[in-house]
């Protein structure tokens, strides 16, 4: 327990890296699955949220070493495209249709795809509105996006998202708020609209297992959304 406290809570004077210099650092002990509890449960919402994947295209967006991916394929999506920014992330990562590229600028043409889906990962930007327009152009009409976030109200109450490099060192990975009010905003703006949200907490969700002393019962540690293109 105390090592995923880690991963969560860092100690005192903790440095912050970019994402993509964390990643660069991380990548090579980053694996395919949920690996810590913060994971756990954010997977878990996730995937009470994925709607039927037989024979769809899917984008596993910000895809890392391929955790979304790989459960797309196994769910029986047709297609899986796995996009990210981090050259070493995506050098550990198994699935076949993969390249480099950022969520406000993606590689596809307009309504290719069925879904996308993007993980942990959109915290890490300052904005939301150039990466959720172009996840509303690649979608079709009628297509889903399937979006999670460390929630606002967790970083606020002052955890962090943290890993140990191979250094020894521990790290903070950047991160910005963004609260359920900029979602909302920057999906009506690239036509979108939030058809689900769950918010797993702390203490009431069986899945929500670790805990802190600085931390109330009842605190949600992730924002999951399912946004809809209307057909």
């Amino acid at each position: 327990m105390h090592k995923l406290l880690r991963r969560l809570w860092p100690a005192p004077n903790v440095s912050t890296l970019s994402s993509l210099s964390a990643y660069e650092r991380w990548a090579a002990a980053y694996p395919p699955h949920a690996h810590n509890a913060l994971m756990q449960a954010e997977e878990a919402a996730m995937l009470s949220l994925l709607p039927a994947l037989s024979g769809q295209r899917i984008v596993d967006l910000a895809s890392g070493t391929g955790r979304y991916g790989q459960l797309a394929l196994e769910q029986g999506a047709s297609q899986v495209v796995a996009l990210d920014n981090s050259p070493a992330m995506l050098h550990h990562n198994r699935l076949v249709e993969r390249a480099l590229a950022t969520s406000e600028a993606l590689p596809l043409p307009p309504a290719c795809v069925d879904g996308v889906i993007c993980g942990l990962a959109l915290g890490h930007l300052p904005s939301l509105i150039a990466s959720l327009a172009e996840i509303s152009r690649v979608l079709r009409p009628g297509g889903w996006a399937l979006i999670s976030d460390f929630h606002p109200f967790i970083f606020l109450n002052g955890q962090r998202r943290t890993f140990t490099a191979p250094d020894g060192r521990t790290y903070a990975v950047e991160h910005h708020v963004h609260l359920y009010a900029d979602y909302h905003s920057a999906a009506g703006a690239a036509g979108l609209v939030i058809e689900a949200v769950l918010e797993p907490r702390l203490g009431l969700d069986t899945t929500v297992r670790f805990a802190s002393a600085a931390t109330a019962q009842g605190t949600p540690v992730v924002l999951v959304l399912r946004l809809r293109k209307p057909a």
